[in-house]
């Protein structure tokens, strides 16, 4: 009996000693370490009780904040919750890609084949982060953050993406990036005529004349109108490879690319923002353009050359289907008649005239 004791005491110490979750002795009985158990049980709910107490605070400490700088001083709280709400948007939109990224690289899929809503959200996230990599560089030297600040506030549309601008930041400052837009409009058309005469084609170059001459009177060419001179487009004279360089320093700030860089580096990135334009497309072609929401409707009708905040949701739908309707008939060898649409469909869009 003593030597049975002895051998059951030195087992509940060695399972002491050693953690062990399983308490199964030699001879088949079960003896659960019930103060090691209760120690664990009872510290990892004070830790719990700990942390939620503390988050409670925290979160009623942020309110209370919010609540004083909206009574004391409105117009600086509204550029605080700006930029809270923008950091979680930011935050949500990385998480968001980079869950896209992991699944293109496990699965092998390429940017052509996402669904639309996931190769939007790349491409703007790509954007994005191209435009704020200056100012994170200038944040770098140290009490460097007082400074970015200060120009964060006095020069928000040359330094900040679009989450942390405010709802009236967001509507006056696409309407400017529009009205820098459509003054190209012109000079891209004008580049098309001057070209026109290398047309041997007569009815061709008749056509292609008269596309021109109807959008600068003000006129809304159709679908089939534009596709008859498709050709044109993807060879001699007006294909991407044939431009020259002032045609397309003419038609980068179409999709708000800078026209101050090297001739050979601008047909790059035309090309290379055409065929991500033209995948988006495809993408939403599949998906169908009535699952969109009002906001992406407008945003895709935006992207693609349209003034859409002074339009209807209805006008929008209607001139993105039109939209799909051409761009549906290109291959990728056809992106320079792609991005003449960006004129050629949307100068003259009801309530949407551009003047030269």
């Amino acid at each position: 009996m003593a030597l049975s004791c002895s051998r059951l005491s030195q087992n509940l110490s060695l399972i002491r000693l050693l953690g062990v979750r399983t308490h199964r002795m030699a001879n088949g009985l079960y003896f659960p370490c019930a103060c090691y158990q209760s120690r664990c049980l009872s510290s990892s709910k004070v830790r719990r009780g700990l942390g939620r107490y503390v988050t409670s605070r925290l979160q009623w400490a942020n309110t209370k904040y919010e609540g004083f700088l909206k009574r004391r001083f409105p117009r600086f709280y509204l550029l605080y919750h700006t930029f809270m709400e923008g950091f979680k948007l930011l935050f949500r939109d990385a998480k968001d890609v980079s869950g896209i990224k992991t699944k293109m690289s496990s699965d092998g899929i390429k940017f052509q084949d996402l669904p639309y809503r996931e190769m939007e959200k790349l491409r703007q996230f790509r954007r994005d982060l191209i435009k704020g990599i200056p100012l994170v560089l200038i944040s770098l030297p140290p009490f460097a953050n007082y400074l970015v600040f200060i120009l964060m506030y006095f020069f928000p549309r040359q330094l900040l993406i679009p989450h942390f601008w405010t709802p009236k930041q967001q509507v006056e400052f696409r309407q400017l990036y529009h009205s820098l837009r459509a003054r190209r409009h012109w000079p891209v058309l004008r580049g098309v005529q001057r070209v026109s005469g290398q047309v041997k084609d007569s009815q061709l170059r008749s056509r292609l004349r008269g596309l021109c001459a109807q959008v600068q009177n003000g006129g809304n060419p159709k679908v089939s109108e534009i596709l008859a001179v498709q050709s044109l487009f993807s060879g001699s004279p007006l294909g991407l490879s044939n431009l020259t360089v002032d045609q397309m320093r003419d038609i980068s700030p179409l999709l708000f690319l800078t026209p101050h860089l090297p001739g050979f580096l601008i047909g790059r990135r035309l090309t290379n923002h055409a065929l991500e334009v033209l995948h988006l497309d495809r993408a939403l072609s599949r998906l169908g353009p009535h699952q969109l929401s009002d906001s992406e409707v407008r945003q895709a009708c935006y992207l693609r050359g349209l003034n859409s905040d002074r339009l209807g949701v209805n006008q929008c739908r209607v001139w993105l289907h039109q939209w799909l309707q051409m761009s549906s008939s290109l291959k990728d060898s056809d992106v320079s008649l792609l991005l003449h649409c960006l004129v050629f469909l949307s100068a003259n869009y009801p309530d949407n005239i551009s003047h030269p």
